[in-house]
């Protein structure tokens, strides 16, 4: 029987993702000079600069090496990146290691089949609505939202309004 993701939630102080079809809706635009362009969505770069506000852990792990998703990530404040991971479990555990965080505290969003191993190893797996069938077969949660269209907001927003650490508090004062 699967766990309730909801029971979860509160535990988690830490966040890992995958940068293709999570963070982008997975297609590659190439340009004549064979330059791979990816589309991410703004939304998830708020919630993802937010959960760092906050005081939450980020790390990214991707089998990309696309230098401008990197940047995109620093730009928004997220220190851990590996890239050319294709076995994603060793930079989890390296990561876990270098910060002492324990599993029990870690979410991880994937959506291929590299995502499955370090998608074992943390308290709760979570993957986007278009991820392949065998990722959202052992996710204890499946977002509404596709790779590239908010998936990584929904599942932040989550964690964060269960930990009363979410923004939603503005007024026009504010402004």
């Amino acid at each position: 029987m699967k766990k309730n993701y909801k029971e979860l939630l509160n535990a988690i102080t830490t966040f890992v993702f995958d940068v293709d079809g999570v963070f982008t809706d997975g297609s590659i635009l190439i340009t004549t000079s064979g330059e791979m362009l990816r589309k991410m969505n703004v939304k998830d770069g708020y919630a993802l600069k937010t959960a760092l506000q906050k005081g939450y852990n980020v790390c990214i792990i991707s089998g990309g090496t696309n230098e401008g998703v990197k940047e995109r990530l620093k730009g928004l404040g997220v220190t851990d990146i590996y890239l050319g991971a294709h076995h994603k479990q060793d930079p989890l555990e390296e990561y876990l290691d270098v910060y002492n965080i324990n599993p029990k505290n870690v979410l991880y969003m994937g959506d291929d089949l590299p995502d499955i191993p370090p998608m074992k190893m943390v308290a709760l797996a979570t993957a986007p609505q278009n991820a392949v069938a065998e990722v959202k077969a052992i996710s204890d949660y499946v977002s509404h939202k596709n790779g590239g269209e908010g998936c990584v907001r929904d599942i932040i927003e989550q964690v964060l309004k269960v930990k009363g650490d979410w923004n939603d508090n503005f007024s026009a004062k504010n402004d």
